[in-house]
């Protein structure tokens, strides 16, 4: 799965990267972006623009938003049978811009930074939904969409968020056959990107801040240096 994630660059650099308008007075970098949290997308309706969803699929059909926490993650498989996403698949997919993401090891609940080797920005594939709350008030939200670890995840998790090489990024805002949209799901190439233990500071949400990608020795995450 994929609970965190990092986009602490400046809004210049998603403007330049991505071709998007950023509104700086709008978006902050972030070392620790977590599910509930109003985050910077790039839907297929107006993808000139940043918007800010919310991180958590509420379906429309949905009685009950918390059910948001349950979907942060859509699993790439199942994707076009399961109720709470087909139609989104079909019809509102995102990019979720981001320059790292956290997973936890499952032996050892060990957290991990996972980035491109480069350090270049990159996208998560996610699909989007309109939900309105008792008030008539309409809540954006997202889930970012899952796959098999590659190589290097194997070790740290089973899963891992599918991160779009950066010439099909277009074909995921802008391709309409299913088909051909569920064969960009893929396993990320392992030999781009890296992998280091973080302090466990990153667990709590409540914590934000350029010490949480400092790498540490393994086995003494409760410790910054």
């Amino acid at each position: 799965m994929c609970g965190r994630f990092q986009l602490s660059v400046k809004g210049r650099q998603i403007s330049e990267r991505f071709n998007v308008e950023v509104f700086d007075e709008m978006f902050s970098p972030a070392y620790n972006c977590a599910p509930s949290q109003q985050l910077p997308v790039i839907a297929n309706k107006l993808p000139g623009e940043l918007r800010f969803f919310r991180w958590g699929l509420i379906p429309f059909w949905a009685k009950d938003p918390r059910i948001g926490f349950k979907l942060i993650n859509a699993r790439a498989e199942t994707l076009a049978e399961k109720p709470a996403f087909r139609q989104a698949l079909r019809k509102r997919r995102c990019l979720i811009p981001a320059n790292g993401f956290y997973e936890w090891r499952k032996s050892d609940k060990t957290p991990f930074r996972i980035f491109l080797k480069n350090e270049e920005l990159f996208a998560f594939a996610g699909i989007w939904e309109s939900w309105k709350d008792a008030e008539g008030r309409t809540v954006h939200s997202f889930s970012i969409i899952t796959t098999k670890a590659n190589s290097l995840m194997e070790s740290i998790h089973d899963r891992m968020p599918v991160i779009l090489p950066r010439e099909r990024e277009q074909d995921w805002l802008k391709e309409e056959n299913v088909e051909l949209l569920t064969r960009l799901l893929r396993p990320f190439d392992s030999k781009k990107m890296e992998a280091y233990p973080v302090s466990t500071k990153v667990d709590s949400p409540k914590n934000d801040g350029p010490e949480l990608v400092q790498p540490v020795p393994s086995g003494s995450q409760g410790r910054l240096f």
